[in-house]
């Protein structure tokens, strides 16, 4: 694979004219989705936009390369803009970008693309290449230059290997996402030592994993050890060794200060299982919101297999007992059961044995451990494996107390520090008792610790904190639910993944299962008397006969609002999964013959029926009287249909269950 493979000529605009960063995004992610390769562009943005927050993707030298790895792309894919002018992008060096890549990249095992990306990521290092491309006249001159440089790439002079150099320097690069910045940063250090002749060998922790791992004969050979991370790397290995740890953005843009610090010496050697090292390297250069930011990733993102997954086995037992339970009328059996329909519907999600199993044997287990594994793991980022025990004390104790979310990420500081603090006060015991202290004295006196300031300070306080922030959520329910809504949203909205958003979601799962939830259905007006649905959904609000599989249901449109007529149904049918109706066509205000003469005018899918009804007779004449088509069948004039009608501009993906299959509007 290249990187010509992963560029559609559709995804490259040169000449871009952009006056923000955001505005930048939003018209790279439009040319990204113009190559067919998202599946869900709303996603994909959202994922965007959440690792720019993480830290801006503007590299500097006025290259921006965003990215995201997501389940809402289909295939691996690039898009360029070139902008001659340049944009403010918050990049690294303060400088506008004249040149942007976005990267898409699928959230699958297979990696392959991710080898192709780093290329990119290296070649972008090359002033002559940028401008090259800075220059291009024509989308495939673009493409050209990329091949040329692909081509030319592999006979590049080999970096000398340790054995050749004087200077033998090793360095370890990472970022949270590990598609660009990681193989950047290792291509400047690996570029400026060949350029100071020094050996390197740089391990790259990148979403593919751990390539190009360092040996235990390299690091005893070695002068120096540069950490260039953003993400945590294994320590203990470097352990009598002189370390210098420091932001990936550093490696990329202080290649040459780091060699050479390095190079001189000028660095502090690294303890196993201590924190000397890092205090004195990253002093004055990491700030603290930083470091803050690296332990809680480090714990958010071994806590998010266990929410992702346990989440999604609960939503399937709510959607198994949805579909095979009517809460409207709850059967005898059940009530029997559990007592009264109160108690029926507080326990929804586990009513039928598959539910049961799928949220409270599985999920439901999986779940829980959502907030000891954000602790420990917080912990373990901190103080390394020591914390880890420590962590996931105090992350249970605020999950089975009252503090929550919130406790558990006080938790996992607390855990960590405390390690750090008796790893001190342990280092002045005779040396005949180190053996003692990582397996007894640091869990023994650190688990004590933990445990009474989670129980004493935290569960009190922040407990108190977090019962509030529920009941005021509560109290919000009932009239005031939109207001909950939106401050939920917002909530959801305001970090992108953090503390908020979580507490938001977590807040929100746990009123579904206790039953505290409300099912939104088409306003009473816009429904015939009597109409009713045997089981409630949204998905499934069409009525006989537009369910019928082999008939062409026809959708009303609404023209003065260029949107489907509310009165209009539409969703999937409950056997088939057939998206419905097939098409839509207008049926708000239509002119038509009077019943006795005149004039009227009506709204309906009646009025929407006709046009589709009068184009099918008149495709019949033209295909089997006028012998154009003799055997002119019914899905094949369905086609016909679809392919004569216009698409409705705002939407853009299909099926779906408003314009149909194919989003068509049948034009009067």
């Amino acid at each position: 694979m290249r990187i010509t493979d992963l560029l559609d000529k559709r995804s490259i605009y040169l000449g871009a004219k952009v006056s923000s960063k955001e505005e930048t995004l939003d018209r790279a992610v439009a040319l990204m989705a113009e190559s067919g390769k998202i599946a869900d562009v709303e996603t994909y943005k959202k994922g965007v936009y959440a690792r720019e927050e993480e830290g801006t993707t503007g590299i500097g030298e006025g290259i921006a390369i965003p990215h995201c790895k997501s389940a809402a792309v289909k295939q691996a894919g690039l898009a360029a803009m070139v902008i001659p002018d340049g944009v403010d992008f918050d990049s690294l060096d303060g400088e506008p970008v004249h040149l942007l890549f976005l990267i898409a990249a699928p959230d699958t095992a297979d990696n392959v693309h991710l080898d192709v990306l780093s290329k990119l990521s290296v070649l972008l290092m090359d002033e002559d290449f940028t401008n090259a491309l800075k220059s291009a006249k024509t989308v495939d001159e673009f493409l050209s230059i990329i091949d040329k440089a692909e081509n030319g790439d592999a006979k590049q002079e080999e970096i000398p290997t340790i054995s050749e150099a004087t200077k033998k320097i090793l360095a370890v690069t990472g970022c949270p996402t590990g598609i660009a910045h990681t193989y950047m940063a290792a291509e400047a250090l690996e570029k400026k030592a060949k350029e100071l002749g020094y050996a390197i060998k740089v391990e790259t922790r990148g979403s593919g994993g751990a390539k190009n791992v360092l040996t235990a004969e390299e690091i005893k050979e070695a002068d120096a050890i540069i950490v260039a991370a953003d993400t945590q790397v294994p320590m203990d290995r470097f352990h009598g060794k002189k370390v210098i740890i420091c932001k990936v953005a550093d490696g990329i843009n202080k290649a040459e200060q780091l060699l050479t610090r390095a190079a001189e010496g000028k660095a502090a050697v690294y303890e196993a299982g201590g924190d000397a090292a890092e205090s004195k390297e990253t002093e004055g250069k990491e700030s603290v919101g930083h470091q803050i930011y690296k332990h809680l990733m480090n714990g958010v993102s071994h806590m998010l297999p266990f929410v992702v997954g346990g989440g999604i086995l609960i939503a399937l037992a709510f959607l198994i007992d949805g579909l095979l339970v009517d809460l409207n009328h709850v059967p005898q059996y059940l009530i029997d059961k559990y007592g009264s329909v109160a108690d029926v519907k507080s326990n929804f999600g586990t009513l039928t044995p598959v539910a049961y199993f799928l949220k409270a044997q599985v999920g439901g287990v999986a779940f829980s451990f959502m907030l000891p594994i954000l602790a420990g793991f917080i912990a373990m980022s901190i103080a390394d494996r020591p914390g880890l025990a420590l962590g996931f004390l105090g992350g249970a104790i605020a999950a089975n107390g009252k503090s929550g979310f919130l406790g558990a990420l006080a938790a996992g500081f607390i855990a960590g520090y405390v390690v750090l603090l008796l790893k001190k006060i342990f280092s002045k015991l005779p040396s005949a008792l180190e053996g003692m202290v990582p397996i007894l004295l640091i869990p023994v006196f650190g688990l004590l610790i933990t445990g009474a300031g989670m129980v004493y300070v935290i569960e009190p306080v922040v407990g108190f904190i977090n019962t509030a922030l529920n009941n005021g959520l509560k109290n919000m329910s009932g009239a005031n639910i939109i207001l909950l809504g939106a401050l939920l949203g917002a909530m959801m909205a305001v970090d992108m993944g953090g503390p908020v958003n979580k507490a938001a979601y977590v807040f929100g799962t746990a009123q579904i299962a206790a039953g505290n939830y409300d099912m939104w259905l088409p306003a009473g007006g816009v429904l015939n008397e009597g109409t009713g649905f045997l089981m409630p959904s949204e998905e499934t609000t069409l009525t006989i006969p537009s369910t019928a599989a082999r008939v062409i249901t026809v959708g009303a449109y609404d023209g003065y609002f260029d949107r489907a007529a509310a009165f209009s149904g539409r969703g999937y049918t409950r056997e088939t999964n057939q998206v419905k109706p097939d098409l839509v066509a207008p049926g708000v205000d239509i002119t038509s013959c009077a019943p006795g003469g005149g004039y009227v005018t009506r709204s309906g899918t009646s009025m929407a029926a006709p046009f589709v009804t009068g184009g099918a007779a008149l495709l019949m004449q033209w295909g089997i009287v006028d012998k154009n088509d003799p055997y002119l069948y019914g899905e094949k004039m369905k086609a016909y249909l679809i392919k004569g009608a216009r698409r409705l501009p705002a939407m853009r993906n299909y099926p779906n269950p408003v314009f149909g299959d194919n989003g068509i509007i049948v034009s009067s």
